[in-house]
């Protein structure tokens, strides 16, 4: 044998363990009602090592304390939020104006453009690890159309496409490729464009998607740089054209929303954007309402004024929008006309909403009538205000 001596067995070791594994460092083993006494911690993720390793096998042998673990996993698991593995969306701001103190850029990003490059920066960082499997996993987006919710079912490689076409309005304004090439689209608005670029594609989109529209949003983001504060230039959306800075900060908002449409299609976690950026966006849809009301007015989908027209620059009845939390602020929404100025003192109505949201209702993800956490005044005003937000909303 091995020539070592055994030496008699004391009864001293700790309960439950078998006398040889006081001596070889194996497995310990534990009485049944130990075992089913630490199932909790388990369930914690508690335990050290060795008991870890004693509940796990014995987990496989008895029955009753596998169906009581898996309950309490699955308790343990409605407790616990699930968290994103990403940074969180401020972090790159922050780390870069650290950097940007100690070594100006010769040409710096300007702020209006920097929600922009910040959410595609996150989007292509939740894309980088994709299978074939995500790329392809189905995707509905959603939108309201004269007050209807519309959708239009794609795959993930189809929303990346998506935004490419509709990012490609903006390169074109900026004197940059369009990414539709030679396709025609029947119209020059974002649905039409969309629409014709997966036409013609001759398979559905895939993850070579990716890289076409990585690069377009590098050099919008360059570009945009250099034009200094985009003076007079505006970016034509087929039915209606905004500035430079606006359609930046829309094409930010829309990379926001559909990397969440991503996000839930592959079942993983997205935060909203940075509180400043969040502002900037809930700022924008603020100053797009009046305009979107006065549409709907004369489509026959607001109710009509009922007093003369305010004369542009005089005050008139207005709707407070109060955003809590991040990005939060107070906007007072003309209701009468689009060139009216929003007046406290003829305030008729109050709206409070969280900001991310007033976003997803701008984006057509929150039915109207369903998003106003608080509403105090004239019911028509409030219900003309929430309609016109969602009717922001497009493909």
């Amino acid at each position: 044998m091995s020539g070592h001596r055994l030496e008699p067995y004391d009864g001293h070791e700790e309960e439950g363990k078998r006398p040889e594994d006081a001596d070889t460092g194996g497995p310990i083993v534990l009485e049944h009602r130990v075992l089913k006494s630490l199932l909790g911690a388990w369930a914690l993720a508690a335990c050290p090592p060795a008991e870890a390793e004693a509940v796990e096998e014995h987990l496989g042998a008895c029955g009753p304390c596998a169906d009581e673990a898996l309950r309490l996993r699955e308790a343990v698991g409605l407790l616990q939020r699930p968290e994103s593995l990403d940074p969180d969306p401020g972090l790159r701001t922050r780390v870069l104006d650290s950097c940007l103190e100690r070594r100006p850029p010769r040409i710096p990003v300007p702020e209006w453009a920097a929600a922009y490059d910040a959410e595609t920066a996150r989007l292509d960082a939740l894309l980088q690890d994709f299978g074939d499997a995500e790329w392809h996993a189905p995707v509905r987006l959603r939108w309201y159309d004269a007050d209807e919710a519309s959708s239009r079912r794609t795959t993930v490689a189809g929303v990346i496409a998506h935004l490419l076409t509709v990012d490609g309005l903006v390169a074109v304004a900026l004197g940059l490729d369009d990414p539709l090439g030679e396709v025609r689209a029947e119209r020059p608005t974002p649905s039409a464009r969309t629409e014709a670029y997966w036409r013609a594609a001759r398979f559905p989109p895939t993850r070579s998607v990716r890289t076409p529209w990585r690069e377009q949003s590098h050099h919008l983001v360059r570009t945009a740089s250099f034009t200094g504060g985009g003076g007079r230039m505006t970016v034509p959306y087929g039915d209606f054209e905004l500035p430079l800075r606006d359609a930046m900060l829309d094409r930010a908002f829309e990379c926001w929303v559909h990397a969440e449409d991503i996000a839930e299609a592959v079942d993983y976690p997205y935060d909203p954007p940075s509180g400043r950026h969040l502002h900037h966006m809930v700022d924008l849809a603020a100053r797009l309402l009046p305009a979107v009301l006065e549409a709907r007015r004369r489509s026959g989908l607001a109710s009509p004024v009922e007093r003369r027209l305010v004369a542009a620059g005089e005050p008139g009845r207005s709707l407070r929008l109060e955003i809590e939390g991040s990005g939060g602020g107070e906007w007072l929404i003309p209701l009468d006309s689009p060139a009216a100025k929003g007046s406290a003192e003829h305030e008729v109505a109050h709206v409070a909403l969280d900001g991310a949201e007033f976003c997803r209702l701008a984006a057509g993800h929150v039915p109207p009538q369903e998003a106003a956490a608080g509403q105090v005044g004239d019911r028509e005003a409030i219900r003309d205000v929430l309609f016109a937000a969602a009717s922001l909303s497009r493909m």
